[in-house]
């Protein structure tokens, strides 16, 4: 597909690219050959395919799922610049008045 010089001004000014007037046929062969692909692959009966999530990995291995210990409260904390009552004390960030 023919992509012309102001289509590809257009197109560069929605993306808010920056493309030179020597750039421009050079884009506009480019884009015509991506469009022309994409017909291409529009045109392949994918009538007897399966549909999948994810072609490139369609199971993906799971750990088991068991419940592990985890710090303790106090070495939790003892790496935190700051705490209050137990807890990580953090700068107050929303105005709640």
């Amino acid at each position: 597909m023919a992509v012309t010089l102001d289509e590809v001004r257009r197109i560069a000014r929605l993306a808010h690219l920056e493309v030179t007037e020597e750039e421009l046929p050079r884009w506009a062969a480019e884009l015509g050959k991506i469009i022309d692909y994409v017909n291409e692959l529009a045109e392949v009966d994918t009538a007897n395919v399966r549909p999948s999530t994810d072609p490139a990995s369609p199971r993906a291995p799971l750990r088991t799922d068991a419940a592990e210990a985890g710090l303790d409260r106090d070495a939790a904390l003892s790496a935190a610049p700051r705490t209050h009552d137990g807890a990580f004390a953090v700068p107050a960030f929303v105005d709640e008045s």
